[in-house]
Formats: structure tokens, sequence, C-alpha cells
């Protein structure tokens, strides 16, 4: 067994509350298309998956290429829109002191997102985040989740264990990510998938609150 001990966050919905500005870019992108503004709750679904599953998910009914065309008007409206103040992604309460208190405690972390690795760098700039983290994982390079490359990629670059690793995420596709890697599974009650949803998926726990994150990470590590 490795002696690596490796957090891995997904960040949008575990991270950042990004809820506002993807079902805005989303209704943009939609519209674009001459279609109709999807619901809040079918785009909190998607979120986590990379864009053109997402929209796989969104617009059935269409081809694959009418698929990768939403997708990019999508990724187009999010960069313009995410400089709109009022359309920030604020960091979830908690969220640095629980990075903080990981990370002296001598964890390595890492994220795993759907994001491309421009919009995370976005993020991080924004909420001065870049020194925690010592892997980022995009959808840019990967498989979308569910598919484990993203974790398995995180785990190889530092040296970590299956065992000694584990993914924090909100919605079923984190943890089924984390489960078919062999990582633990941490599920978080603040993002886009109700916990029930998160246990059937493979989440050993649910957080409530940032402040129980690390008590049940050394639980489920046996720190």
């Amino acid at each position: 067994m490795s002696d690596v001990r490796l957090i891995v966050f997904d960040c949008d919905g575990t991270l950042v509350d990004s809820q506002k500005l993807i079902v805005t870019a989303m209704a943009r992108a939609f519209a674009d298309h001459d279609l109709a503004a999807p619901a809040a709750e079918a785009v909190r679904r998607i979120v986590g998956l990379s864009l053109v599953d997402a929209m796989a998910r969104l617009i059935p009914e269409a081809e694959p290429d009418f698929h990768v065309s939403v997708a990019e008007d999508y990724k187009a409206q999010f960069s313009v829109l995410r400089h709109d103040e009022a359309l920030q992604e604020p960091l979830f309460d908690g969220a640095r002191g629980a990075l903080e208190a990981l990370q002296a405690a001598g964890f390595l972390l890492g994220v795993a997102t759907g994001k491309t690795r421009r919009g995370l760098d976005h993020v991080l700039a924004l909420h001065d985040l870049e020194g925690y983290f010592i892997t980022l994982q995009t959808a840019d390079g990967h498989p979308s989740k569910p598919h484990p490359a993203m974790l398995e990629a995180a785990m190889d670059e530092v040296g970590a264990s299956p065992a000694e690793t584990i993914l924090l995420g909100d919605t079923s596709y984190d943890m089924m990510m984390a489960t078919a890697a062999g990582a633990g599974a941490l599920g978080v009650g603040w993002g886009y998938h109700p916990a029930d949803e998160l246990i059937a998926a493979g989440a050993r726990h649910v957080a409530d609150h940032f402040d129980e994150v690390a008590g049940l990470i050394n639980r489920m590590l046996r720190v």
C-alpha cells in the first residue's frame, strides 16, 4: 500500500456553486439553435458530464453532430458569461478551510472535473486556489465521467494507490467514477444530486457540510 494519501475534488457543485452560470449559458446555447431552454433541474442532472455527453442527454433525439455544435456554442456562451459579476462561481461555505486543513494534515489534493482546463484555471485563479492542488484532471484529455480515466491519471501522477485515494463529489457520476477506479467515494450533500442517489452510486458517506469532510476522510482511511 502506498503511503501517499490523495483527496481528489470535483469542481462544479462540490467546490464552487456554478449552477446559475451553467443554467444561463445552457439557455443561451439552446436559444442560438432555436431550442427551448431546458429546465434547470434537467441541467443540474448533467453537471459533471463532458459537454457532448451532456448534450446527448438533454437532446437525445438530435444527431451527434448537433450535440457537438450545441456544446461548442455552450462553451462560447460560458466563456463570455463567466466574466459577469452576477454569474460568478462562488466557493461553497467552508471549502477553503477544508482544503487548508487537509493540506496541513499531509494529504495531497487534486481536482477531477468535467470542466475544460481553461474553465478550471479560471475558477482556481478567481478564488486563489492554485496552490492547493498537485494534480488537475479535466475533460480536455479524458473520457466523460463516470469513466475512471481522470481519477486513474490523478493517482498515477502522484503515485497514490486506490486504497489511499478518495474522490469527493456531488453527483452519481463522481461516485461511479471513484468506484470504477477502486478509490473511496465520498459524496457531498450541497451539490446537484440527492444523497440517496450518491449512496446508490457507491458513496460510503455523504457530508452535509465541509466541516464534516476531514473527519469522514479520516474515518474512511482509518487515519
